[in-house]
């Protein structure tokens, strides 16, 4: 009797917990996109092709790509040779190491503009040795409202997403492996492509995945480095910029410009998904085939 009050008692939680989360995904995440998919063809198919194909949407659409590559490029660097640096060494201010790069987690993007304007703009501390080397070279180098501005506050803003990936991972794994291989006579780079990088696959993968989304959705820091439509400005900026025209064929715009990054917010997603399928796919496999204790004996 006594059980079946704790079975029904399990059934009744799980129920509610189930209603909570689907309500709240339903409200919070689903209608909105829903809405946005919406709002984007409420003037017919004619219009959405003719507001996502006009030359301000395609030099964002440009911008947005090539600050996201580099950014995930940069940062997958860096994010391996931190984590491998942080997991595999003991130095003088390791801990400082990784508290630092938790930063752009706990600062606002709009500082982080705006740190990069007073120290690359006309009133920064770096300019005058910009002006001297434009004026040397025959160049004109600009980093605040230009291209390298976008791209540097994008490389901060989602530099810590692949070493926390891959952190975790290597700590898990331990230094057994790469210690046994240094004693039988590999050098470094052979331990790290034939030990350490397959450790960090799935961590590397997943972190480049969100340093991919958040690239893409960056807004705040770019702002306050981008100010020229159609040469600077990112797919975020651009759908701010349409809907605070005001009218109704800006905001119907901003809705369609909108739908592109859902989409490929939502193939972003299913590539995650795939992955995070095939990786527990694998380690099901290498559970199944792992020798049990009495094989080694």
């Amino acid at each position: 009797m006594e059980q079946k009050r704790e079975e029904r008692k399990k059934k009744i939680t799980k129920a509610v917990l189930i209603t909570i989360s689907v309500l709240f995904i339903g409200v919070m995440l689903i209608l909105p996109l829903f809405s946005i998919l919406f709002s984007a063809l409420k003037e017919g198919i004619g219009f959405y092709l003719e507001a996502i194909s006009t030359e301000y949407v395609k030099s964002a659409l440009l911008v947005t790509l090539l600050a996201t590559v580099i950014a995930v490029v940069v940062n997958t660097f860096f994010g391996i040779v931190a984590a491998w640096l942080l997991t595999k060494f003991s130095f003088r201010g390791k801990q400082i190491l990784a508290t630092l790069i938790d930063i752009p987690f706990s600062i606002s993007p709009v500082i982080v503009g705006l740190a990069f304007l007073m120290t690359f703009g006309r009133l920064g501390w770096t300019y005058p040795g910009i002006r001297a080397i434009n004026h040397l070279l025959g160049t004109n180098i600009r980093i605040t409202f230009a291209l390298p501005g976008v791209v540097l506050a994008t490389i901060f803003v989602t530099f810590p997403y692949v070493s926390r990936e891959i952190i975790p991972i290597l700590n898990a794994e331990g230094k057994d492996e790469e210690e046994a291989a240094a004693l039988m006579g590999a050098g470094g780079f052979k331990i790290f492509t034939k030990i350490t990088l397959p450790q960090m696959k799935w961590g590397l993968i997943y972190g480049i995945i969100l340093c991919t989304a958040r690239a893409l959705g960056e807004f705040g820091a770019v702002n306050a480095l981008s100010k020229t439509r159609g040469e600077t400005f990112t797919l975020p900026l651009e759908i701010d910029a349409l809907y605070m025209s005001g009218t109704d064929t800006s905001i119907t715009a901003a809705f369609a410009v909108s739908s592109i990054l859902v989409l490929i917010a939502i193939v972003v997603l299913v590539i995650r998904n795939i992955f995070e399928y095939r990786n527990k796919k694998s380690s099901a496999c290498l559970l199944y085939t792992s020798p049990s204790p009495r094989d080694t004996r």
